[in-house]
This record gives C-alpha cells, structure tokens and sequence, in this order.
C-alpha cells in the first residue's frame, strides 16, 4: 500500500509550530519536573521513570536554541521513541494530531543546514500553517546518550555507597 499521508503530532515551543511523526512519539504526560543528574548539557533537564525506565529528559526550547520560558498547565512532556530508548521531550503545548498528504512536506529550506537544522526533517503545510517536522533521531544524538548513560550509572553507582 502506497503511503500518501504521514501522522504528525503537532506542538509548539513558543510562537512556532513543530511536529513529530506519530510513530516516533510512544506518550504525552502531564509535565512533571525531573530528577536532576549532574554534568549534563544545559538542554538535558534531568529524568524521569517512564513504565519502570528511566528516560532522559530534553528540554526542547534549549536543545533547539530557543529561549526558555516558564512551565504552564499545557506544558507535556513528548515520550518519544528513537533507536537508543525512549527520550522525553518538554514542549509548550501539543497541539493536535495531523493527517497530512505526504505531498504537502518538503525538504528543509537551505538556511536550516545550521546546528538546529540537524534536527530538521522537513516543513509540513497544516492547514494553513507551516510546520516544522523534527528528525526525532537526532533529539538526542548517539555520543549525547553515551554521557547521559555513564552520568546515570556513576549516580547510581554513588547511591549504592
């Protein structure tokens, strides 16, 4: 079966719009803050168990370049899925979820070949806006996880003590 339309779970990180492949995202919880682990990047927030796992937790303003802002009650947490485990992602608001032809996503724009544009997808017409489709794979990148992993494991090996 030809697939002519993707799922998209739209939400937005201040004024702008962004989305995720419905496949990639496992969950949308209710922001609850995380635990903190020390010597992470500044976009890591800390984490969090997640059906008996504990998860990374990204702030996605940071980890996009983004300024901060303050938590409010449409604040959620995105359990996204990607090929090292699951990673939550804090974003202001979910929106929706889309039903767009694939038609209507095109390749990113040149000016996206920056640091945030490694996270890039694509741009999806919805509706009457433009979204901005993220790469989910690369929300937490390989060498980023491996750190987080060792920082887990020395906190827990401390606990022990």
């Amino acid at each position: 079966m030809k697939k002519d339309v993707v799922k998209l779970v739209t939400f937005r990180l201040g004024q702008d719009l962004f989305a995720a492949d419905i496949m990639s995202v496992e969950r949308v919880l209710h922001y609850a803050p995380s635990s903190a682990v020390p010597d992470m990047p500044g976009w890591i927030e800390g984490v969090l168990e997640h059906r008996g796992k504990v998860i990374p937790v990204v702030d996605m303003r940071r980890r996009i370049e983004l300024p901060g802002t303050e938590i409010t009650p449409q604040t959620r947490i995105l359990v996204l899925t990607t090929p090292d485990g699951w990673v939550g992602a804090v974003v202001d608001a979910v929106v929706e979820v889309a039903i767009v032809p694939t038609k209507d996503v095109s390749p990113p724009p040149e000016l996206f070949r920056g640091l945030p544009g490694q996270f890039v997808r694509g741009i999806a017409k919805v509706g009457a806006q433009l979204v901005v489709v993220l790469e989910i794979d690369r929300v937490l990148a390989s060498a980023d996880r491996l750190v987080f992993d060792r920082a887990i494991q020395a906190t827990e090996g401390a606990g022990r003590g």
